[in-house]
Formats: C-alpha cells, sequence, structure tokens
C-alpha cells in the first residue's frame, strides 16, 4: 500500500532552496523605490560578488528581468532577489539593510562570513 503524496495522486512538494541573503524591510522599500524611478516594472535585485578592491571580492547589486537557471531565487517584501551559486557561497547568511545616518546613506551588508575587510565597507575576503 502506498503512502504519502504518491498514493493521492498528488505532486511530491519540493522544499524551497534557503535563500542566502535576507533583505530588511527598509532595504527592499529602497529597492521598490530605485525600481519605480528607473521605469524597471516586473524586474528584480540581482545579489552577487564579484573580484575586485582591495581585500579581493566586492559586493555587487544591479536589477535584472530575469534569474538565470542555477539562480538562488526567492522573493522578499515584494521584490524578486536572485544570488547566483559563487556569489551565495560567499553570502550565505548576509543582511541587506539600508542605512541614512549622518555617515551617509546606502546600502549595508551584515555579511558573517568576512574574514577580512577594508575601510571602505565594500571589498572583503571570505
Amino acid at each position: 500500500m502506498q503512502t504519502g503524496p504518491q498514493a493521492s495522486g498528488a505532486e511530491a512538494v519540493v522544499p524551497e532552496t534557503p535563500t542566502p541573503v535576507t533583505l530588511t524591510d527598509k532595504a527592499a522599500m529602497m529597492v521598490k523605490e530605485a525600481m519605480k524611478q528607473e521605469n524597471l516594472t516586473g524586474h528584480g535585485l540581482r545579489v552577487g560578488v564579484m573580484g575586485g578592491g582591495c581585500s579581493g571580492l566586492q559586493y555587487l547589486l544591479d536589477f535584472a528581468k530575469e534569474s538565470t537557471e542555477d539562480d538562488f531565487v526567492s522573493e522578499q517584501h515584494g521584490v524578486k532577489v536572485f544570488v547566483d551559486p559563487f556569489s551565495a557561497a560567499h553570502l550565505e547568511g548576509t543582511v541587506i539593510d539600508y542605512i541614512d545616518d549622518l555617515n551617509g546613506s546606502g546600502f549595508k551588508f551584515n555579511n558573517p562570513n568576512i574574514v577580512r575587510a577594508c575601510g571602505c565597507g565594500s571589498s572583503f575576503a571570505t
């Protein structure tokens, strides 16, 4: 006798892949505002890392119309977020916030994987 989803004819539910990064509500609000200003309806936020900077890697934020086949994809606070596998390995557990204080405003990456970072805050090593 079969049990579980196959017995009833329903398809098995595939668990959702954990998202490597998390957007705060404030960060998502600022992303949505930027997309609105740029007329990017239906786009998502591409979060990544690329080689460069004084510590070896630097953060990348960009808008993308679609995800790629290998991307980690999530929707957070109404924003589609795309992260490629290479970047996901360096960003696992990262929280992206938007800060507006006396030192300026912008997106802040709280990355628990950093072993070395430079003073600018946008270059790091894991």
